[in-house]
């Protein structure tokens, strides 16, 4: 089964015109696959949940408290139940624990881990002699994770998935705190800390503009929609350069 959800994340790729060692940037992925995704401040066991209307209408719920390079792990798992699953119709999940008690769960997460990290990325990421020895450095671990924009967690599981970490040495890069280590080799920390409190994708603000220009609602209750999102319509900025 891990043979055919690697090829199902190629032909996603593929399908969606990423090339094959690209990094994804997954909230423009998501505004071209016009899967509305909000992200919320939720329950540390929450990571989110998805909702598959039918092929136009699809939904993404992220938990906003945990780390970015988390976050983007959980809009990957998301994407498989809500383009690759069969049948399915709503979820509410916990990701990253490669649980294979939990078949479609399992799925999504092996699938998530493909789709974000490909395997020839990461290889031509790293130095020839590190592939040759399958001795990997922490300076090329944490280059992997920034350029792919994945948590330390998820790139050390897929590159002992790959055969590129052994059992040791997973645990031993386990032992480095992300931020910390991130910073004393020169990247920014964002990556590994909570971030998208409230931010929406998607053309939520789009279809309630729309419905108050052709009158279908009143600029009070068009007033009150965009405040769901954040936005005070009646105080929009100003300074735009020109």
């Amino acid at each position: 089964m891990s043979v055919i959800l690697q090829k199902k994340a190629n032909q996603f790729r593929e399908r969606n015109g990423i090339s094959g060692g690209e990094a994804i940037r997954l909230k423009s992925l998501l505004l071209k696959l016009n899967v509305f995704t909000l992200f919320r401040p939720l329950n540390e066991a929450f990571s989110g949940m998805s909702l598959k209307v039918n092929d136009n209408a699809r939904f993404i719920l992220v938990n906003s408290n945990h780390s970015i390079g988390r976050q983007h792990f959980t809009i990957a798992h998301e994407l498989y139940h809500l383009f690759i699953q069969d049948k399915f119709e709503i979820h509410q999940c916990k990701t990253g624990l490669f649980d294979p008690k939990k078949k479609e769960e399992y799925n999504a997460d092996y699938f998530a881990s493909c789709l974000l990290m490909p395997e020839s990325g990461i290889q031509e990421m790293i130095p020839d002699e590190e592939l040759n020895k399958k001795k990997i450095s922490l300076q090329t671990v944490l280059k992997l994770e920034q350029y792919f924009s994945v948590s330390h967690s998820s790139m050390l599981v897929r590159l002992k998935m790959l055969g590129l970490l052994d059992a040791k040495a997973f645990d031993y890069f386990k032992t480095f705190k992300a931020t910390e280590t991130a910073q004393q080799y020169g990247y920014q920390t964002s990556l590994y800390k909570e971030g998208n409190q409230d931010v929406i994708v998607g053309d939520y603000g789009e279809k309630a503009k729309r419905l108050f220009d052709i009158e279908k609602i009143s600029e009070g209750h068009y007033m009150e929609l965009m405040q769901k999102i954040g936005i005070d319509i009646t105080n929009p900025e100003h300074g735009d350069e020109n």
